[in-house]
């Protein structure tokens, strides 16, 4: 049963979403995250992703009120990243609602920081955030790529006790043409422990259900249900059916 998880993606304080994670495609669906975090909690989901742009762009925290005002406005479980780069960054995070941060750049910039904070905040509090752009680790908003590949990261830090890790495939985020399964389904074979969040191109009900099939713990999507492409009830009714068959 997949954990389904929408998005909000922030900049200047609106709901966004970005092609490939380009930020000169941008395209606007609503003034208010914490309006649209509403939504998603009346529509049954439990679990939400946000993400600050500025915050990635900028290498700082930049939409720090729009996540407390989503925290206090419901009771979702609410996984924050973008710009967490120092301890400053991902107390703000906390402090503000976020049961859960999702830390990219500075698990390559700065890996004894990353480890620092999985040793003090826990493993179950920390999301790996590893975005890949042919096969290589991307950081920094997107905009720069690592010299580290997918699975080197994935290979050092589950040994270091990381328990979850969010996958973008960059070339598909965005762009409503499926996700990259076969990536997915490869991350699983060869760590079959972790929890993996899959995201990128999700664009229909049928490949949340197909990663499902595939084994895949969690997804996150965005640009799909803002489009009119997703039914999240759904969704739900069909994992409470594969749930009261199991």
């Amino acid at each position: 049963m997949i954990e389904l998880i929408p998005a909000i993606d922030i900049i200047d304080g609106k709901c966004v979403r970005l092609t490939k994670g380009d930020y000169a495609q941008k395209k606007v669906y609503g003034d208010s995250p914490k309006d649209m975090a509403r939504r998603f909690e009346d529509l049954g989901v439990k679990r939400l992703h946000v993400v600050d742009l500025d915050g990635a762009k900028s290498k700082h925290i930049v939409n720090s009120k729009a996540l407390e005002q989503i925290a206090e406005a419901t009771n979702l479980i609410i996984d924050f990243g973008g710009g967490i780069k120092t301890d400053e960054d991902i107390h703000t995070a906390f402090d503000c609602g976020a049961a859960m941060v999702t830390i990219g750049s500075v698990a390559i910039s700065a890996p004894h920081l990353f480890e620092e904070w999985i040793a003090r905040y826990g493993a179950d509090h920390i999301i790996l955030g590893a975005d890949v752009r042919n096969g290589m680790v991307s950081i920094n908003g997107w905009k720069e790529d690592s010299t580290t590949d997918l699975f080197t990261l994935l290979d050092k830090y589950e040994g270091m006790g990381v328990k979850n890790v969010l996958c973008t495939e960059i070339s598909k985020d965005g762009t409503l043409q499926g996700p990259a399964t076969e990536l997915y389904k490869t991350i699983m074979q060869r760590h079959p422990a972790m929890n993996l969040i899959a995201s990128g191109g999700v664009a229909s009900d049928s490949d949340i259900m197909d990663l499902d099939k595939a084994g895949i713990p969690a997804v996150v999507f965005g640009k799909a249900y803002y489009e009119g492409r997703i039914d999240i009830a759904r969704l739900l009714h069909h994992n409470a059916t594969v749930d009261s068959q199991n």
